[in-house]
């Protein structure tokens, strides 16, 4: 790629257009890897998930495999998942619990610290020379939580966690503080293989209500969706730092058919205790909040069920990238400690009947992420001079929409949420990130 390649792009998002090339260009994708998901902060699981001493997960950080797991002291490390002797895969278990982790291949045993620990008749082979400290598991740089939730992050000179979520901490304090006790994780996180662009399946979460009325149609039918063609536009869009961003849907009347997302009026005095005032006011109005963290977090805090009637879910979602034309998607369900056993089982079921690779939904969203990268790796649709007039539309709002100053959260919110506000900010953010010390290289300093 040269440089007038990303002056175009440059060019063009400024004006509210995406070329299509970039969407499944490997060159492209080979520089997101580099610049974007080896930089920025990538969501790895949460507390709940690792509840005893020796317990572990593994995850990926796009590429690299990660071993999460306590230790005896209550601490959460993250390390690489390869043994240090022949950088065999160590852990090939999904979940567990462990005292020692010992490698298939040699017989290399590490603890929860990630020390090596043992080595098969060590003594005899490397004598007294091998100092075993200087062999232990690679640890990923740098590992913060916020709300529970545990970020790896492969650059060790990056902003912190906390710093980098931005006014987003002010949103996931309702949906993940709200309540005594916080968050936890029904199970473990589905995971199955699409065909999609990450980007474009970000997107779709964080940015693009618009899409609810025309392509999960099926939902309208079966009565369990309104049939008011704006009823995913009620509420506002907020723009956030760092490409991050969130809709507040409620509903034609400013408020939700439920105060609280329906949650149990027993539950209320928690949450009118753990948030502010304007939290409060937003948390009592939503529908819905949809939204996600860039580069490749989701989530969705929303009403499902099977049963006639709607219990209240979060879900997180992280679209792994496989290549420019396949994500591996994973998706945690989460659920306040503090509710029953009964809530918090119907509230299981309903997700997995509308969510997850079997739920109806997630099917008619799968479908149209396939046809993007259908159409998008042809000699036309890849064609970078624009030949073809080749972009793609994100001029909803562009200029005739202003925020409204009313709105009582942090961001820059937009009275509406069909608009591409969130979606140029993300591809703002994203081509910044691409561009980093571009310009530097290319006049050869």
């Amino acid at each position: 790629m040269k440089m007038e390649d990303f002056l175009q792009i440059k060019e063009k998002v400024a004006e509210g257009y995406l070329p299509q090339w970039v969407i499944t260009d490997q060159e492209v994708y080979s520089l997101e890897q580099e610049k974007i998901f080896a930089k920025t902060w990538l969501f790895l699981g949460h507390e709940s998930e690792l509840k005893e001493s020796g317990s572990f997960v593994t995850r990926m950080m796009a590429d690299d495999p990660i071993l999460l797991m306590k230790n005896k002291q209550g601490e959460i490390k993250a390390f690489l998942n390869s043994c240090t002797h022949r950088g065999t895969k160590l852990c090939t278990e999904d979940f567990g619990n462990k005292k020692t982790h010992t490698c298939p291949y040699h017989g290399w045993s590490y603890n929860t610290n990630g020390e090596l620990i043992g080595i098969v008749a060590g003594n005899k082979i490397y004598g007294e020379s091998m100092d075993k400290s200087e062999w232990g598991l690679r640890t990923v740089p740098r590992v913060e939580s916020y709300q529970g939730m545990i970020f790896g992050n492969l650059d060790q000179n990056a902003i912190s966690l906390e710093e980098y979520l931005g006014e987003m901490k002010w949103y996931f304090d309702i949906m993940l503080g709200r309540s005594d006790g916080g968050m936890e994780v029904t199970g473990v996180p589905q995971r199955w293989i699409a065909k999609a662009n990450w980007k474009m399946t970000s997107e779709n979460f964080n940015a693009d209500p618009y899409h609810v009325q025309t392509t999960h149609r099926s939902a309208v039918e079966m009565k369990l969706t309104p049939t008011d063609p704006l009823y995913a536009s009620y509420g506002h869009q907020v723009v956030l730092s760092n490409g991050h961003g969130i809709n507040v849907i409620t509903s034609a009347t400013g408020r939700g058919a439920n105060q609280y997302q329906g949650m149990p009026e027993d539950m209320w005095p928690m949450f009118e205790k753990n948030l502010s005032k304007d939290q409060l006011e937003v948390f009592s109005r939503v529908t819905n909040f949809v939204g996600g963290v860039f580069p490749n977090l989701s989530f969705l805090s929303s009403q499902s069920g099977t049963e006639g009637n709607k219990y209240n879910h979060l879900q997180f979602r992280v679209w792994r990238p496989l290549g420019p034309d396949k994500v591996e998607i994973w998706v945690w369900h989460m659920i306040d400690k503090a509710l029953p056993k009964e809530y918090k089982e119907k509230s299981y079921r309903g997700f997995l009947a509308t969510f997850g690779a079997a739920g109806t939904l997630e099917q008619d969203d799968t479908e149209n992420w396939a046809r993007i990268v259908e159409a998008s790796q042809g000699r036309m649709a890849r064609d970078r001079k624009l030949n073809y007039n080749n972009v793609v539309n994100y001029l909803m709002g562009f200029d005739n929409m202003e925020p409204d100053s009313e709105f009582p959260g942090p961001g820059i919110a937009y009275p509406t949420c069909y608009t591409d506000h969130v979606a140029r900010s993300m591809h703002k953010y994203w081509l910044e990130l691409i561009m980093k010390n571009l310009e530097v290289k290319a006049n050869g300093s």
